[in-house]
């Protein structure tokens, strides 16, 4: 396929006006097949979310491969081509019967959907005091038999455990696990020196900075503040209602654009209805696009990582660095970076190609096109 005068967004990190071409599942350095013109579209490589529990009524712990095709497919609709299905607090019981979803899902995977990349596994080894909606019930201290089971069930494909680092056994646990895949911080009372201290010993990564953890204070500095001097990435929910939007401007200023993951931390409500829905075996209620548990802890979002892209961009954060934050930084967090996540020659064609507004037109996964905006 030749994409032909579009806006792309190259692998510098800038807009060009430059040809895409395409050879089969990949992105290709010279043209063939059709040909499709873009003309004063934004090219973009597909949205990749590493943390999303839910969409289109469907919850990745169900363990219900239709409904996890009906969320890949939907996934793809708002420009989203990869994602990884994302834990809560379970017990190997409940996450086995998530697993077995899993499996037979990327057994007969839709050809329309998002690709299921693999697994980030949230919970349970969390601190009770700032589970957010995690379920008390299930949150235990970090255990690397438990962990070594879970990895097994999933098929080896767990991409993201999140620890909570003041917890007995945490930083051995970080030590070792990240052996197997990479560690986050998360839901976690740590201050300062332990949080530091969990970053040296390998965990690179903070889960939706700033909720689920003590604040950042002049004297207290906190989780936050050790990611700032440590962290390789750091996960922002930007729907606007979990980070206000001048904290998401000051972060994107103080981290910089290239440790930044956009995520959408979605849950089933995403794409639906306000209403009454679950997550982790909890009451969720969604009044004005909002999630929340009957005390009113929030409770993940209901949008999808292409809505956060555009907020992000509403709110003042600079296209090109949203963009950046939405694909290539979550990619390289997770390993996925020699595949998908930038417009290269040999990468898989995973591409978003959106409007002035950032909003899907085109989609291609793997080269072919899966999602075409009506009357265009």
């Amino acid at each position: 396929m030749e994409i032909l005068n579009g806006i792309v967004f190259t692998e510098e990190g800038k807009f060009s006006s430059q040809p895409v071409y395409t050879d089969g599942e990949h992105i290709s350095s010279h043209p063939s097949g059709e040909t499709l013109d873009v003309k004063g579209l934004y090219v973009l490589p597909g949205l990749v979310d590493i943390h999303i529990h839910g969409y289109a009524g469907t919850d990745f712990c169900d363990g219900n491969p239709d409904g996890l095709r009906r969320m890949a497919e939907q996934l793809a609709c708002q420009g989203v081509t990869s994602f990884l299905g994302t834990t809560m607090a379970f017990g190997l019981k409940e996450l086995s019967s998530a697993a077995e979803g899993y499996r037979k899902y990327l057994a007969a995977p839709s050809p329309k959907g998002a690709t299921l990349r693999g697994v980030h596994m949230e919970g349970p080894f969390l601190s009770t005091k700032k589970r957010g909606a995690q379920a008390e019930t299930y949150i235990r201290p970090p255990d690397e038999e438990f962990f070594k089971e879970a990895c097994g069930l999933f098929a080896n494909s767990i991409r993201l455990v999140d620890v909570a680092p003041e917890l007995p056994g945490a930083m051995d646990f970080i030590r070792n696990a990240r052996k197997i895949c990479a560690v986050s911080l998360a839901h976690t009372e740590a201050g300062y020196e332990t949080a530091l201290q969990a970053l040296e010993a390998g965990a690179d990564h903070i889960t939706h900075m700033y909720n689920a953890m003590p604040p950042f204070l002049h004297r207290e500095p906190g989780v936050i503040g050790a990611a700032a001097e440590k962290a390789q990435f750091c996960e922002l929910i930007a729907d606007g209602i979990h980070v206000h939007p001048s904290v998401l401007r000051s972060t994107f200023r103080w981290f910089g654009k290239e440790r930044i993951c956009l995520i959408s931390d979605c849950m089933r409500a995403g794409g639906l209805p306000d209403g009454q829905y679950t997550l982790g075996g909890q009451q969720v209620f969604v009044k004005s696009g909002k999630a929340t548990l009957e005390d009113g802890t929030i409770a993940g979002s209901a949008v999808s990582l292409g809505e956060c892209l555009r907020r992000a961009i509403q709110f003042g954060i600079p296209p090109e660095e949203a963009v950046l934050a939405a694909t290539a930084n979550p990619v390289r967090s997770v390993g996925l970076h020699t595949e998908i996540g930038r417009i290269a020659p040999g990468m898989q064609a995973d591409l978003l190609i959106a409007d002035s507004s950032f909003r899907p037109v085109y989609v291609i996964i793997g080269g072919k096109i899966v999602y075409r905006r009506a009357n265009i």
